[in-house]
Order: structure tokens, then sequence, then C-alpha cells
């Protein structure tokens, strides 16, 4: 070979590499979400933790592809078929929102780095050995701990301080979790010398039997449980407590900008953000049994005064003035 050609053949190679270089720093990311895709708030936290990704250098198009399905709540068969979808595209990890698509896509793989956003039991659900060491291939942020369910007593007692028998709903297949919930719940309605009813519903039909049974008599009240059922169905359950003139606390923000009375628990979309910092890292070299479970690290309490006003409720000026935000 001339040197000439030699020299020629050397540099196109070298123009080459830095093209072919930069076209294998596209990662991929896959996102399941078990909610419908016109859920707002499935949408919102795959808003933010795109945002997140966008301020750390992450950008769909240019060095990521972000791959997303939608499982509807309660129906197994299509988390199962979307998390076997999400794993044969090989991606470099993928995003859960709760439990029941994190379960789903443990089935399919043991090796690509899952991160979940917001599940209440990871340990007790056999997703991590423990928080500080989980262990395997997945890691995350959780909402709410057990104790949670006595807050949510408290404040319902101090809005509504004549409810004596309080039911709390939940979809057992959605949250095979409540039992995390049960026990807190009733050691706390005994302490505030409450009925506990334990009120589970798997569709639309028995959500409206329950929350009816629970107002025939005087002085009931409702806590909803923090699972994917219930916030798919979350217009639902507010305009029902409405109607059936029943108290009500919500785990999340949205219920009461629903009309819910009241909400407390942990800021969603931070947990999403912050998922956004655990997937930089894994896309950067890191492991998931290196990256410690955390519990969230905000929480607001939301209360709307006008539905308060429609209940003939009184909220007390110490309570509103706790609260993050008031509806009026």
């Amino acid at each position: 070979m001339r040197r000439r050609d030699f020299i020629t053949l050397v540099g196109g190679a070298a123009l080459a590499v830095p093209q072919f270089a930069r076209a294998q720093t596209v990662r991929r990311i896959g996102v399941l979400i078990g909610y419908a895709e016109s859920n707002l708030e499935g949408q919102a936290n795959v808003a933010a933790f795109r945002e997140e990704l966008q301020k750390l250098g992450w950008t769909e198009g240019r060095n990521i592809q972000i791959d997303t399905r939608w499982a509807t709540p309660g129906d197994a068969e299509s988390g199962q078929r979307f998390a076997k979808e999400l794993v044969a595209l090989q991606p470099d990890l993928i995003l859960s929102n709760n439990t029941p698509t994190t379960a789903a896509l443990l089935q399919q793989t043991r090796t690509i780095p899952i991160i979940f956003g917001n599940i209440s039991d990871p340990v007790g659900s056999g997703f991590v050995a423990s928080f500080p060491r989980p262990g395997g291939n997945v890691t995350g942020f959780t909402n709410l701990e057990p104790a949670m369910t006595g807050k949510w007593l408290e404040l319902l007692k101090e809005v509504a301080p004549r409810v004596n028998r309080v039911a709390i709903l939940f979809n057992p297949v959605t949250a095979p979790y409540a039992e995390y919930y049960l026990t807190p719940f009733k050691a706390a309605a005994a302490s505030f010398a409450v009925e506990a009813v334990a009120a589970p519903v798997r569709d639309r039909f028995a959500l409206e039997s329950a929350v009816a049974a629970q107002a025939r008599a005087p002085n009931g009240g409702l806590i909803v449980m923090t699972d994917s059922f219930m916030v798919g169905h979350g217009a639902e359950i507010t305009s029902l407590a409405a109607r059936h003139r029943l108290p009500a606390i919500y785990p999340y923000r949205f219920f009461a900008e629903l009309g819910g009375l009241l909400s407390y628990g942990n800021d969603r979309l931070d947990n999403f953000r912050r998922a956004a910092t655990y997937a930089d890292r894994i896309l950067k070299g890191a492991k998931p049994s290196e990256l410690p479970v955390q519990a969230p690290a905000k929480f607001e309490l939301v209360i709307n005064l006008k539905t308060a006003k429609a209940l003939g409720l009184d909220v007390p000026m110490l309570l509103q003035q706790r609260a993050d935000a008031v509806i009026e």
C-alpha cells in the first residue's frame, strides 16, 4: 500500500470513530406505568422524571430514548405483557411506578436495573433485601409508612370530631401490601375509640357499594389507601364521598384538588424527580444493589374548605395554618 493511500485510509477511519462513538452514546430507558395513558397523575409522574433527567444532561433524541408502556390498574395480564415488551427491548434501565408493575418486571428480568418510583413495602413485597442494601437489580423510593394510618385518623377526627366509624378503601389486587396498612389502622382506630372497617373493593361497582354501606349509619368516615386503583378512580371516589356526605381523607394532593375533604401524604412528583437522579447514576455505572431504597422527603397536607362547608364542618384555624395548601 502506498504511503498516501495508507494515510487517507487511517484519516478516514479516525473521522468515522467519533461518529460511531456518538451513535453508541444513546441510552435506552423503559418506563412501565400502572395507569391508563389518559390518567393525569401518571402523565405527571413521567413528566417529572423526564424533566429531571433533562436537567441532569439526558435529552430525548440526543443521548437517551424513552419507551413508555401504560398498564391498566388491576389488569395483571396487561402489566405482564408490557413488562415483557420492555424487557425484550433490552433497555439500560426501567422505571416502574408501583408495586404491581415492579412485580411484573421482576418476573421478566433479574439483571436489567429497575427503579421504582412510589411503592409501599418493597421488603415485604420481596423486591429488596433491605432499605440500605437492596441486594438485587431493583431499588427506588417508597411513599408512606404504615404509621401514616394513625395520622390520617387524627386529621380526620380534627376536622370531623363526631366520626366514630371509619372504613379504609383498597383494592386487594392493586394493593397486595394492604395488611401493611390494615394492622396499624386497626390499632390506631382503637386508640381513637373508632370502629375500624376494612373495605376491599375490586371494581367500580364494589366501590360504590362500599361507600354507600359506610353512609348508612351516622358518623361514618373514609380513608382511601394508596394504590393505583384508587388513584385511577379518584374522581369517582371523591364524588361518591360528596354524594353520601362522608368526611374522607386521601393519600395524595390531587384527591383534594378533585373535591376531597383532606389529603395528607408524600409529594409523588418529588419521588419521580429523585428517581431520575438514580437513573443518572445507573447510566453512569452505579448498580441498583449499591443504591439504598429511600423514604419520601416531602409531605403535604391539603384542605378543601369548599368541601368542608358542604359537609357542614368547621376546619380549625390551627389546622388551616399547618396546611401546605387550602382550597377555597
